[in-house]
C-alpha cells in the first residue's frame, strides 16, 4: 500500500499496457470494477500477496501456513474489495440524486433513465452480495483452522495446564472467541486503514463546495477537518467512559467458571456443590455482574448519545452550505456518504470498543496458560485460586 499510493506504483501498469484511465476513480457503474486502474490493482496485489507467501513458506515453514498466509492475504483482499464497492456506490449517488432532484423540480426526465440507474445500482450490489457470501463461507473454515491449531498446542500441554482455574472452559471456548475477535478487530481496522486511503481524496474534492463549518468559520479541507475533530472527541469519549470493563470482563469469565467447575464436580462427588458453597459462588456472579451492570449503563449513555448526534452530525456542519445555495441533492449524498465511510474509519475505537474489551478478557485468561508453558509468573489471579485449592489436593 504505501508503494502503491507513496510511490506512484498505481501508475506502474502503464508498463503492460494498462494506463491510468481519466476519471476511472469517478465511474458511477458495474464497469468501476474493470477499469484499467482496478485490474492493475488486482495484478499488483496478487503479485505483492505471493512473494510475501513465497518469503515466508521459506522463512518459516509450518503445518498451517497456507491458512495463516494464503487465508489472511485473501481476507485482506475481500475488505479492499468490499471499500472498492462503497466508493463505486458512492460514485453512483451522485448523478442519481441529481436525476431525481431533477425529476422533481424541472419534470421533464423519462421515467427509464431512474430505472436504469437503479439497474447500475443492483448490479453493483449483486457483485458484492455473490463476492460476500464466498468471503463468509471461506472466513467460517479459516476461523476454525486457527481454532484448530491453537487447541491441537493446548491439548498437547493438557497435563501442565490442567490445574489452570477454568482450563476446560480456556481450551473448548476462548480459543474460538479469541480466533473469531482477532479476525473482526483486524479486519475492522484494515477496512478503516483502506476506507481512509480510498475516500479522504473525495472528501477533499467533495469538500470544495463547503463554504464553511458553524461556529469554526472557512478552514482548509472543512470536511476533512469536521470528520476528524468529531471522530476523536467520540473515541476519547468512550475510552474514557468504559475504562473499568475490561477487568470486569476478566473478572465475570473467572466466577463464572468457579460457579460451573464446582457443578461439574458435584455430578460425580456428593460432597461437592453443597448449597453454603454454591450460593458463595454464586454470590460472586451476582456481585460481578451487577458491577458490570451499572458500569455498562453509564458507557451505553455516553455511547447512545454520540450515536444519535452522530446521525445529524453532517446535516449540521452543512447547514453553512445549503444557506449559501452550493450544494445540489446529489453532492449532498455523495458528502454524507464520503464523511460517513470517513468518520467510521476514525472512529475504529467507537465502533469496536466493545469487542476490544472482550478480546483483552479473552487475553488475560489464555496469557496464563503461556506463562504456565514458558515459565513466567501467572496473573495474579490465577495465583489466588491455585492458593485456594492447595488444601484440597
Amino acid at each position: 500500500m504505501a508503494l502503491w499510493h507513496g510511490l506512484g506504483a498505481s501508475g506502474w501498469g502503464a508498463y503492460i499496457g494498462l494506463p491510468p484511465e481519466e476519471g476511472a476513480g469517478q465511474v458511477a457503474t458495474l464497469r468501476f470494477f474493470w477499469t484499467n486502474d482496478i485490474i492493475w490493482y488486482y495484478i499488483y496485489y496478487i503479485i505483492c500477496a505471493a512473494l510475501f507467501t513465497a518469503f515466508w513458506f521459506k522463512m518459516s515453514p509450518h503445518r498451517w501456513q497456507w491458512w495463516s498466509i494464503v487465508g489472511s492475504a485473501f481476507i485482506i483482499f475481500s475488505v479492499g474489495y468490499s471499500v472498492q464497492v462503497s466508493v463505486a456506490l458512492n460514485n453512483w449517488r451522485g448523478p442519481f440524486f441529481d436525476m431525481i432532484n431533477r425529476a422533481i423540480n424541472e419534470k421533464d426526465l423519462p421515467a427509464s433513465e431512474l430505472y436504469w440507474g437503479l439497474l447500475d445500482f443492483a448490479l453493483i450490489a449483486f457483485v458484492f452480495v455473490a463476492v460476500i457470501v464466498m468471503v463468509r463461507f471461506f472466513t467460517s473454515h479459516y476461523l476454525f483452522r486457527w481454532r484448530k491449531a491453537m487447541t491441537e498446542f493446548y491439548q498437547e500441554n493438557w497435563g501442565r495446564l490442567r490445574h489452570i482455574e477454568g482450563a476446560s472452559q480456556r481450551v473448548q471456548e476462548d480459543t474460538q472467541r479469541f480466533a473469531k475477535t482477532i479476525e473482526d478487530l483486524a479486519t475492522s481496522a484494515i477496512d478503516a486503514v483502506l476506507t481512509l486511503i480510498a475516500f479522504m481524496p473525495i472528501l477533499i474534492r467533495l469538500g470544495e463546495n463547503v463554504t464553511e463549518l458553524p461556529i469554526i468559520g472557512a478552514v482548509p479541507y472543512p470536511l476533512v477537518v469536521a470528520a476528524i475533530g468529531w471522530s476523536i472527541f467520540g473515541t476519547v469519549l468512550l475510552v474514557v467512559a468504559g475504562i473499568k470493563l475490561p477487568g470486569l470482563y476478566f473478572n465475570n469469565q473467572r466466577v463464572e467458571a468457579a460457579y460451573r467447575k464446582e457443578l461439574v464436580y458435584g455430578e460425580d462427588d456428593v460432597d461437592r456443590a453443597q448449597p453454603p458453597t454454591l450460593w458463595q459462588l454464586f454470590d460472586n456472579v451476582r456481585k460481578n455482574y451487577f458491577r458490570l451492570y451499572f458500569h455498562y449503563m453509564y458507557f451505553n449513555v455516553a455511547r447512545y448519545l454520540y450515536l444519535q448526534a452522530d446521525n445529524i452530525f453532517t446535516i449540521l456542519i452543512l447547514i453553512p452550505s445549503f444557506a449559501a445555495g452550493a450544494l445540489t441533492l446529489g453532492l449532498f449524498q455523495q458528502i454524507a456518504s464520503a464523511f460517513g465511510q470517513v468518520s467510521n474509519s476514525f472512529q475504529y475505537l467507537v465502533n469496536s470498543w466493545s469487542t476490544i474489551v472482550e478480546l483483552l478478557s479473552i487475553h488475560k485468561r489464555l496469557k496464563a496458560f503461556e506463562a504456565v508453558l514458558t515459565g513466567d509468573e501467572l496473573p495474579v489471579e490465577d495465583q489466588e485460586y491455585l492458593k485456594s485449592i492447595e488444601p484440597s489436593e
